[in-house]
């Protein structure tokens, strides 16, 4: 075979021949020695739920899920661990037969009575995973896949722990010499993986098998006789595997070839005897461990001219930042800590923020008590331009400027892999995380985003979780009142119960919609410093609806709300409102319109709060547990209409009405849960 390097193109192929899709997708098989962070691989891109067995006879585990990449799906196995292709038996051996030959059964094993080892055919391509670290012990096994006649893509997983140990490696040279490609993994930090899928891609639709490792002089020389004694078609036939393979097996004995050798071809098997006899007595050493020790030279002389050491090797500052955010038990305290950090933040620089701001224009307007309905109309305006300036200066901005930083520098994107295993849980694959992180800037572009992912159900499931997500809107009206009245602990105690029943939810919805979606592959960003300008822009472009939606929209429902009030009608809304307001609740009656209102925007709410009550100090009117009711409330009822409109053209009309539905009845029992249960506490101390 040619090279692998003269056989794929260097410049990237944007138009494809084929297609892998559905039935059709590329067959990739994960093999490696124990600890090479196969297993790590899979999971890494594995679907929320996966199909397990063994292989057939044994307890041997496998795995096996369809994976997304891009376009093309490719059915990926998760093979158990082999440390090398020689002398296996028992168990083990049952996974060199599917390497050999799949679900099929070649002439020598027809006798056998159980079925062939796993359900499914021979892999198109197979990924040798190796630990960058120990490469020379890895570099043996590489050369014994080589002669399978298979595809190969190595990843050399683990190079964050080669660079620790100070092991320095020439991908391209190794890359020549193995004759495949090789693409330097991480897999628990998610690094190298989109480019080792793509790889994969490349490699089926234009296979190249390895370059063939030839052994040295002298064991070319039995090699050459040992090929001579079996080339012959009944043999080739009823093995049906390739003849150096073959011939490299008989000349190390092989327990399991032998055998077969034996059973059906019994007049060879003597004259195969007397070659080990002959080489026996002229080599130093029995050909079966000259063999072996060929081998093991060959490994170490390549290790040798690819890979050196480094006394003292240099951590760069993205590998520290790293260790903290993709470390598979740190990281995810990290990203709290990130997470954390934007709300402390975003608290204390909103309460500056709000008393230089909204507070001293409530205050000037505080005298102003209008009797004649142009006067009501006027006073209205000022409030909904001054409810807009509270919500929108002190909390939205700081909030959705540090998301659009978090996500500039590469951080979000880290982060969303490592909260991979939290979605896990709820029946969602990791990829979904930046859309629920986008929500938190605003639901809108959260769950348009959606749309990028391929599988219906997943689009569906995690739209219906986001609109449960604090969006920037909802997470200003938290921290004006709860900032203010519930303390930064309140706050953060809102939060961490918006994060249970997200949770809560996705195990319940992944059972009405149990279908299993096909994995994907998260891309990790290198890190950068956000620059002014993109920043600027982007966050411009999540709050400029502010200025087209959001201001008329307050400012006319202040303007409804104060005219309703001013004509007495808001109370007949109110008194409908009731059995949600005051009996469930435990809220004043003249929140109800507030609550009605909150449906254009959320905003809305905390502005007609303040119309409602007649002031801006909220704790006035209501206690603790009110306050913490009807935020919690807030929280999660009803999308606004903006979330809605988009729902429809996302996930359809039918699932749209539903997540109305869902959110309705969540936030009524999780308002009266909370309700009952700070009563309980406030009576017993």
């Amino acid at each position: 075979m040619n090279p692998i390097t003269s056989s794929i193109p260097t410049q990237p192929v944007t138009l494809h021949g084929h297609v892998y899709r559905g039935e059709n997708r590329l067959r990739v098989a994960l093999t490696g020695q124990p600890n090479s962070g196969k297993s790590t691989i899979f999971h890494a891109v594995a679907s929320t739920r996966y199909r397990t067995g063994k292989l057939t006879g044994t307890h041997k585990p496998y795995a096996e899920c369809p994976v997304q990449i891009g376009v093309d799906e490719v059915h990926l196995v998760d093979l158990p661990d082999l440390n090398s292709l020689r002398g296996l038996q028992g168990d083990d051996l049952e996974a060199l037969k599917y390497l050999l030959w799949g679900d099929a059964r070649p002439l020598i094993s027809l006798h056998e009575q159980q079925a062939p080892p796993a359900p499914f055919s021979r892999p198109d391509v197979l990924v040798y995973v190796i630990d960058a670290s120990a490469l020379q012990q890895s570099l043996e096994l590489g050369l014994e896949l080589s002669e399978l006649g298979l595809p190969v893509v190595v990843a050399l997983n683990m190079m964050d722990e080669a660079h620790r140990k100070g092991v320095e490696i020439d991908v391209e040279l190794l890359s020549n010499r193995l004759g495949v490609p090789v693409i330097p993994t991480t897999a628990l930090k998610g690094h190298g993986l989109s480019e080792l899928f793509e790889q994969v891609l490349k490699t089926g639709r234009k296979p190249v098998c390895p370059l063939t490792q030839p052994a040295s002089q002298h064991i070319q020389h039995w090699a050459a006789k040992m090929h001579k004694l079996i080339d012959q078609p009944d043999i080739k036939a009823a093995f049906a595997m390739p003849k150096y393979m073959l011939t490299m097996n008989l000349l190390e004995a092989d327990p399991y070839i032998l055998s077969e050798m034996q059973s059906h071809f019994p007049e060879t098997v003597p004259a195969i005897l007397a070659l080990h006899a002959s080489a026996n007595q002229e080599l130093p050493r029995p050909l079966t461990e000259e063999v072996k020790a060929d081998r093991h030279h060959r490994a170490i002389s390549m290790f040798d001219d690819v890979a050196k050491l480094i006394h003292k090797p240099k951590l760069s500052w993205e590998d520290r930042l790293d260790m903290l955010f993709l470390h598979p038990r740190w990281g995810l305290v990290g990203s709290l800590a990130v997470f954390a950090a934007v709300l402390f933040m975003v608290f204390e620089v909103s309460t500056a923020l709000d008393a230089m701001s909204a507070a001293r224009l409530a205050e000037m307007i505080s005298g102003w008590q209008p009797e004649t309905a142009t006067a009501v109309v006027g006073r209205a305006v000022v409030d909904g331009l001054i409810g807009l300036i509270g919500i929108v200066v002190p909390y939205m901005l700081p909030l959705v400027l540090m998301l659009v930083a978090l996500e500039e520098s590469g951080i979000m994107h880290r982060i969303a892999f490592v909260v991979d295993r939290f979605f896990h849980t709820i029946g969602l694959h990791g990829k979904v995380a930046v859309p629920f992180l986008l929500g938190l800037g605003c639901n809108v572009p959260a769950i348009a985003a959606t749309q990028g992912l391929t599988s219906g159900r997943d689009r569906v499931v995690s739209s219906l979780l986001i609109t449960f997500v604090p969006c920037s809107a909802r997470s200003a009206i938290v921290l004006a009142l709860g900032a203010k009245y519930l303390g930064a602990i309140g706050v953060l105690l809102l939060f961490m119960l918006s994060l249970l029943v997200i949770a809560t939810l996705g195990r319940l919805l992944s059972r009405r919609y149990p279908e299993i979606s096909p994995g994907l592959i998260q891309e990790i960003p290198p890190y950068g410093w956000p620059k002014l300008s993109p920043l600027l822009h982007s966050t411009w472009n999540r709050t400029s609806d502010i200025l087209t939606i959001v201001a008329p929209l307050l400012v006319a429902g202040s303007v409804i709300l104060a005219l309703l009030q001013f004509a007495g009608l808001d109370q007949a809304i109110n008194t409908a409102l009731a059995p949600i307001t005051v009996w469930a609740l435990g809220l004043p009656a003249v929140l109800g319109v507030p609550i009605l209102f909150g449906v254009l925007r959320k905003e809305l709410s905390l502005v007609m709060i303040y119309q409602a009550l007649g002031t801006f100090e909220v704790g006035m009117m209501l206690d603790t547990i009110q306050i913490s009711t009807f935020l919690v409330f807030l929280l999660f009822y009803i999308p606004c209409v903006s979330t809605f409109a988009v729902m429809l053209r996302v996930i359809g009309r039918k699932e749209a009405l539903f997540s109305i539905a869902l959110s309705i009845g969540v936030a009524l029992i999780v308002a009266l849960a909370v309700r009952f249960s700070l009563t309980g506490i406030q009576s017993i101390f």
